[in-house]
Protein backbone atom coordinates (compact mmCIF):
# COMPACT_ATOMS: atom_id res chain seq x y z
CA UNK A 1 0.00 0.00 0.00
CA UNK A 2 2.69 2.44 0.73
CA UNK A 3 4.51 1.88 -2.59
CA UNK A 4 1.33 2.31 -4.36
CA UNK A 5 0.66 5.70 -2.17
CA UNK A 6 4.51 6.69 -3.05
CA UNK A 7 3.70 5.91 -7.45
CA UNK A 8 0.41 8.10 -6.66
CA UNK A 9 2.28 10.89 -5.12
CA UNK A 10 5.47 10.62 -7.38
CA UNK A 11 2.80 10.66 -10.70
CA UNK A 12 1.44 13.88 -9.32
CA UNK A 13 4.45 15.52 -8.87
CA UNK A 14 5.93 13.86 -12.28
CA UNK A 15 2.80 15.74 -14.07
CA UNK A 16 2.40 18.88 -12.79
CA UNK A 17 3.08 21.48 -14.95
CA UNK A 18 5.83 24.40 -14.52
CA UNK A 19 3.65 27.15 -15.40
CA UNK A 20 7.03 29.22 -15.91
CA UNK A 21 8.69 28.01 -19.39
CA UNK A 22 8.81 29.92 -22.28
CA UNK A 23 6.23 29.03 -25.29
CA UNK A 24 7.55 26.74 -27.68
CA UNK A 25 8.81 28.94 -30.25
CA UNK A 26 11.53 30.09 -27.86
CA UNK A 27 14.94 28.84 -27.58
CA UNK A 28 17.75 29.34 -24.45
CA UNK A 29 20.61 31.87 -25.44
CA UNK A 30 21.98 31.67 -21.78
CA UNK A 31 22.44 30.39 -18.77
CA UNK A 32 23.49 31.99 -16.12
CA UNK A 33 23.84 31.89 -12.25
CA UNK A 34 22.14 34.09 -10.06
CA UNK A 35 23.92 35.04 -6.92
CA UNK A 36 23.32 37.77 -4.41
CA UNK A 37 20.52 39.00 -2.25
CA UNK A 38 16.88 40.39 -2.50
CA UNK A 39 16.38 43.82 -0.17
CA UNK A 40 13.36 44.24 1.83
CA UNK A 41 12.26 47.60 3.29
CA UNK A 42 10.21 47.41 6.19
CA UNK A 43 7.22 49.93 5.54
CA UNK A 44 4.13 50.98 7.53
CA UNK A 45 0.33 50.89 5.94
CA UNK A 46 -1.75 52.23 8.43
CA UNK A 47 -1.11 50.07 11.76
CA UNK A 48 0.56 47.58 9.34
CA UNK A 49 4.01 46.75 8.72
CA UNK A 50 5.71 44.23 6.05
CA UNK A 51 8.77 43.54 4.76
CA UNK A 52 8.34 45.03 0.98
CA UNK A 53 10.44 43.88 -1.54
CA UNK A 54 12.91 47.09 -2.69
CA UNK A 55 14.91 45.75 -5.27
CA UNK A 56 17.37 42.46 -6.25
CA UNK A 57 21.34 43.42 -6.24
CA UNK A 58 22.85 39.64 -7.90
CA UNK A 59 25.59 38.70 -9.93
CA UNK A 60 25.13 36.56 -13.29
CA UNK A 61 27.50 33.65 -14.03
CA UNK A 62 27.74 31.26 -17.13
CA UNK A 63 26.59 28.55 -16.03
CA UNK A 64 29.34 26.12 -16.52
CA UNK A 65 32.54 28.41 -16.45
CA UNK A 66 30.88 30.69 -13.82
CA UNK A 67 32.58 33.31 -15.45
CA UNK A 68 30.63 36.39 -14.22
CA UNK A 69 29.27 38.33 -17.50
CA UNK A 70 26.48 40.95 -15.40
CA UNK A 71 24.11 41.73 -13.25
CA UNK A 72 20.63 41.63 -11.69
CA UNK A 73 18.82 44.93 -10.16
CA UNK A 74 15.66 46.71 -9.90
CA UNK A 75 13.15 46.91 -12.68
CA UNK A 76 13.53 43.99 -12.52
CA UNK A 77 17.03 44.49 -15.00
CA UNK A 78 19.46 42.39 -16.18
CA UNK A 79 22.65 44.00 -17.36
CA UNK A 80 25.27 42.05 -19.17
CA UNK A 81 28.93 43.11 -19.56
CA UNK A 82 28.83 44.91 -22.82
CA UNK A 83 25.96 47.51 -21.59
CA UNK A 84 23.05 45.43 -23.26
CA UNK A 85 20.04 45.48 -20.98
CA UNK A 86 16.45 43.95 -20.48
CA UNK A 87 13.66 44.97 -18.33
CA UNK A 88 11.19 41.99 -17.28
CA UNK A 89 7.76 42.47 -16.87
CA UNK A 90 6.11 39.64 -15.20
CA UNK A 91 3.79 36.87 -17.38
CA UNK A 92 3.46 33.65 -15.03
CA UNK A 93 5.21 33.26 -11.32
CA UNK A 94 4.76 29.85 -9.75
CA UNK A 95 5.78 28.97 -5.88
CA UNK A 96 9.23 27.39 -5.45
CA UNK A 97 8.33 23.69 -4.38
CA UNK A 98 9.84 25.19 -0.82
CA UNK A 99 7.72 28.69 -0.24
CA UNK A 100 8.96 29.22 3.07
CA UNK A 101 12.38 28.96 2.20
CA UNK A 102 12.82 30.15 -1.80
CA UNK A 103 11.78 32.71 -3.75
CA UNK A 104 8.94 32.14 -6.64
CA UNK A 105 10.00 31.07 -10.24
CA UNK A 106 9.08 33.61 -12.41
CA UNK A 107 8.47 33.85 -16.25
CA UNK A 108 9.00 37.49 -17.38
CA UNK A 109 8.89 39.09 -20.57
CA UNK A 110 11.83 40.90 -21.64
CA UNK A 111 12.31 44.68 -23.41
CA UNK A 112 15.72 45.53 -24.20
CA UNK A 113 17.30 49.29 -23.48
CA UNK A 114 17.99 49.33 -27.13
CA UNK A 115 21.98 48.86 -26.72
CA UNK A 116 23.38 46.48 -28.92
CA UNK A 117 24.60 42.84 -27.32
CA UNK A 118 24.67 40.04 -25.94
CA UNK A 119 20.56 40.29 -24.71
CA UNK A 120 19.55 42.90 -27.13
CA UNK A 121 17.09 39.89 -28.69
CA UNK A 122 16.15 38.37 -25.43
CA UNK A 123 12.10 37.90 -25.62
CA UNK A 124 11.61 36.28 -22.19
CA UNK A 125 14.12 35.71 -19.06
CA UNK A 126 12.96 32.59 -16.72
CA UNK A 127 13.96 33.01 -13.09
CA UNK A 128 13.75 29.20 -11.54
CA UNK A 129 15.66 26.95 -9.19
CA UNK A 130 15.82 29.49 -6.11
CA UNK A 131 17.18 28.84 -2.92
CA UNK A 132 16.34 31.48 -0.68
CA UNK A 133 15.49 35.05 -0.62
CA UNK A 134 12.21 35.05 1.62
CA UNK A 135 11.20 38.05 3.74
CA UNK A 136 11.72 37.59 7.36
CA UNK A 137 8.31 37.21 8.80
CA UNK A 138 9.51 39.28 12.04
CA UNK A 139 11.59 42.26 12.90
CA UNK A 140 8.81 44.93 11.13
CA UNK A 141 7.23 47.45 13.23
CA UNK A 142 7.00 50.84 14.31
CA UNK A 143 10.57 50.94 15.47
CA UNK A 144 12.36 49.38 12.19
CA UNK A 145 10.14 51.39 9.61
CA UNK A 146 12.37 51.74 6.51
CA UNK A 147 15.28 49.59 7.99
CA UNK A 148 16.14 47.04 5.08
CA UNK A 149 16.49 43.86 4.83
CA UNK A 150 19.15 41.56 2.71
CA UNK A 151 17.99 38.31 2.44
CA UNK A 152 21.07 36.08 0.66
CA UNK A 153 19.35 33.86 -2.79
CA UNK A 154 20.69 31.68 -5.94
CA UNK A 155 18.78 31.57 -8.72
CA UNK A 156 19.03 30.13 -12.21
CA UNK A 157 18.21 32.50 -14.75
CA UNK A 158 17.40 31.56 -18.76
CA UNK A 159 17.54 34.32 -21.09
CA UNK A 160 15.04 33.14 -24.24
CA UNK A 161 15.20 34.20 -27.89
CA UNK A 162 12.39 33.60 -30.17
CA UNK A 163 13.10 31.61 -33.40
CA UNK A 164 12.77 33.55 -36.24
CA UNK A 165 9.67 32.25 -38.40
CA UNK A 166 10.98 29.85 -41.64
CA UNK A 167 8.74 30.73 -44.52
CA UNK A 168 6.82 27.94 -45.97
CA UNK A 169 7.57 26.12 -48.89
CA UNK A 170 5.07 26.77 -51.76
CA UNK A 171 3.97 23.58 -53.77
Amino acid sequence: MKTILALALLAATASAQDTTLPPANTVAKFVTHGTGVQIYNCVATGSEFTWTLQEPQADLLLDKSFKHVGTHSKGPTWTWADGSAVTGTVTQKQDAPDPTKSIPWLLLTATSNGTKGALSNVTYVRRSDTDGGVAQTTGCNAQSVNTLSKVPYKALYTFYVTKPVKPSKKK
